[in-house]
């Protein structure tokens, strides 16, 4: 295959460019595109809520072959994927997320749809903050529409029914067809719209994923796909340590526009992705203005939410920018403290209760429930009980100190006797 343009290279460049510090510079890169104003396919925090660290649209299907491409080195497609300014989309896209969460007889999906219906702070039905977590396990079907960054549509298709999220202007609207209620909020401006992001397509995901690049991760360009019947090139991310639960991360970007079709994130034990997130049809024309239109059914049941605080657009990810997210995070909480570097960071933080799990005559119970979920651990800490799933691990120690992070449950141990 030729070299792609005048910023392709040799095999040997491509091997030499894994170092560190083109891996940092990538980032450096970027970050400077995003400030520069790359289009943001999102919808704002207000929209998605507590769903924001699981959303990611669509499971990758089967790849249709593997397309002839020009040769291109992981730091100029790095630069593609801060370059892509495609700010109009529309398709058909899923969600399949496995994070491994333990089975507890429908207890999650009610607690879920309580919240939605009759717990949430606003009662309603279309809150999207309580609806959209249903994104964060199984699979799910979703239309998607963007127009810049002023305007976007996220359904969520059900059996009979459908969820949608529209973000017009100022005006952000949850629609449930089934209740038929609505949820309204705005945003302040277009600057804080575009602060109050989340992830919410794959070029979203690919951006925190790159967020990681930093001494401690592995970029490189693995061969070719097609998705959604468009070709691309495959970006994979990969931790260096030891001890991290990501065991790899797979970015297929759009040969033509620098756009991530599809994002992967496998463990490091192996099995299904847990997120597994990609476009099973896309086209980059301009959506009709139609498509953003939204006017409450007569007779609906219209919730007010508030509008949303000011918040900074980087999310946090791993390596350096999850280091300092923490480390501001750590700043605001008394006793918060952040252990290790890169993909092994641990956030470490003492509750104050003695003991553990609940203890008491309601809460031994529920501690003893609880308890059989995990894993009994001790070490230089003390004595604990592990949680874990497919992604992260959690300890509790019986002193009321909590430890968690990307990490297998050996390396929690470990950061344990390190913090103790």
């Amino acid at each position: 295959m030729a070299p792609y343009g005048s910023d392709g290279s040799t095999a040997a460049e491509q091997n030499a460019e894994q170092s560190a510090g083109q891996a940092a510079a990538a980032q450096d890169e970027l970050r400077a595109a995003r400030r520069r104003g790359a289009a943001r396919y999102v919808v704002p925090v207000t929209v998605v809520g507590v769903a924001a660290a699981t959303i990611g649209l669509v499971p990758a299907l089967a790849d249709s072959g593997d397309p002839d491409l020009p040769e291109i080195t992981a730091t100029r497609l790095v630069q593609r994927i801060a370059e892509s300014d495609e700010e109009q989309l529309s398709g058909t896209v899923k969600i399949s997320t496995d994070l491994g969460l333990p089975d507890l007889g429908g207890l999650e999906s009610g607690l879920m749809s309580g919240a939605a219906g009759s717990g949430a702070k606003d009662g309603s039905a279309a809150d999207p903050t309580a609806r959209l977590t249903e994104l964060a396990t199984g699979t799910h079907t979703l239309r998607v529409a963007a127009d810049g960054p002023d305007r976007q549509k996220v359904s969520l298709l059900q059996d009979a029914a459908e969820y949608s999220v529209i973000h017009d202007g100022k005006d952000v609207w949850g629609y449930d067809s089934k209740s038929g209620e609505v949820y309204h909020t705005t945003v302040s401006d277009r600057a804080g719209a575009a602060r109050e992001q989340v992830p919410a397509t794959p070029k979203d995901l690919a951006e925190q994923a790159l967020k990681a690049v930093d001494d401690t991760t592995s970029v490189t360009v693995d061969g070719t796909a097609q998705v959604a019947g468009r070709d691309a090139y495959r970006l994979v991310i990969e931790p260096r340590q030891q001890g991290s639960t990501v065991g790899a991360i797979t970015v297929a970007v759009d040969a033509e526009t620098g756009t991530p079709l599809k994002f992967t994130l496998t463990p490091a034990a192996g099995g299904a992705a847990v997120v597994d997130a990609g476009f099973t049809k896309v086209d980059f024309a301009k959506p009709d203005a139609s498509t953003f239109d939204f006017t409450p059914p007569e007779g609906a049941k219209v919730t007010e939410g508030e509008a949303p605080a000011d918040v900074s657009a980087e999310a946090p990810g791993h390596g350096r920018a999850a280091q300092r997210a923490q480390r501001d995070l750590a700043a605001g909480l008394d006793g918060l403290k952040v252990l290790g570097e890169g993909w092994n960071t641990v956030a470490a933080f003492d509750t104050g209760s003695r003991g553990g799990l609940p203890a008491g005559e309601a809460g031994g119970a529920l501690g003893g429930f609880l308890g059989s979920l995990g894993d009994q651990v001790s070490g230089e800490f003390g004595k604990g009980t592990v949680f874990s799933t497919r992604l992260v691990n959690a300890l509790i120690t019986d002193d009321g100190k909590v430890y968690a992070g990307l990490v297998t449950k050996e390396a929690l141990v470990k950061a344990a006797d390190a913090g103790a």
